[in-house]
């Protein structure tokens, strides 16, 4: 369950599915990762959320989300991909920029 969600009056229980969600804020935007399992606990897979927060006319906060379901079967070529095409844009095009310095380190 995601926090605007809660903000908004949509709070539920956990359900049995939910089992792992690490949220990265990012800006403007937030992405959850979430770690879920099939009905029955048979099967695991993740859900990647992004959620943007808009500002209405009428100075409301809406949420804006889009969901990516990755099964277990694609991870490893989900995450060479994703790996591949960032490599890619930071040789080609931010060559430059000095890369950024996580807080742990």
């Amino acid at each position: 369950m995601y926090r605007d969600d809660y903000d908004r009056g949509y709070g539920r229980e956990r359900s049995e599915e939910d089992i792992y969600s690490k949220p990265v804020k990012a800006g403007k935007r937030t992405y959850f990762f979430d770690v879920k399992s099939t009905k029955g606990n048979k099967d695991y897979y993740i859900t990647i959320t992004e959620s943007r927060r808009k500002v209405e006319r009428d100075g409301r906060f809406t949420y804006e989300k889009s969901k990516i379901f990755l099964y277990k079967e694609d991870f490893d070529k989900f995450a060479e991909g994703l790996q591949d095409a960032v490599d890619y844009l930071r040789k080609n095009f931010l060559k430059d920029e000095p890369e950024e310095i996580s807080p742990e380190e």
